[in-house]
């Protein structure tokens, strides 16, 4: 007989950790980007728009430390089938590229505006773009639609773990709870 830990197939609580603390940056995200005034030319970052700025940079610094700690610490195993081993790898994939690729654009449509953009209310980080950049002006509108896939994305995540937990009935679901 195996001497197999329940705890064997989950992630370790610094993951778990990381997982849910981008969970939160996320969801407090959404909600800024959804009440904050409409940005235009000669708005300026005060209010919902700073808090969504430093949320923006706390989510960047959050995806820096998840995708090192993912490099350097291995997965538990999962056991699945081919067909969603695939499918889950390629949507985790996804996942990661929008949770990245989201606030870099933000950020550089903030420098664009002239914007200063800090981590921790304290530290500046370095323009993504210059000042009055068309380019960097466009990758707001970017940033905006692809706040959507990420969105789209985020449901198929969600979705696959209540499917795992309430059809599938394994432990997929627990893996990552606390």
């Amino acid at each position: 007989m195996t001497n197999i830990q329940p705890d064997a197939d989950r992630y370790d609580p610094v993951a778990r950790l990381l997982h849910w603390l981008i969970v939160a940056l996320i969801c407090a995200q959404f909600v800024l980007g959804w009440t904050m005034p409409e940005v235009h030319r000669d708005t300026q970052p005060v209010g919902l728009i700073a808090w969504h700025l430093a949320v923006g940079a706390a989510l960047v610094a959050a995806m820096v430390l998840r995708i090192v700690w993912r490099l350097t610490h291995r997965p538990p195993p999962a056991s699945l089938s081919p067909l969603l081993n695939t499918v889950s790898g390629a949507t985790h994939f996804l996942l990661y590229a929008a949770l990245v690729a989201v606030p870099l654009l933000g950020w550089a449509n903030a420098s664009s505006r002239g914007w200063a953009v800090n981590l921790l209310g304290a530290i500046p980080l370095p323009a993504l773009s210059a000042t009055g950049s068309s380019v960097g002006h466009a990758m707001g509108d970017i940033h905006s639609a692809l706040a959507w896939v990420l969105l789209v994305l985020i449901g198929m995540h969600v979705g696959a773990a209540l499917f795992h937990r309430f059809v599938l009935k394994d432990r997929v679901l627990q893996r990552m709870t606390w």
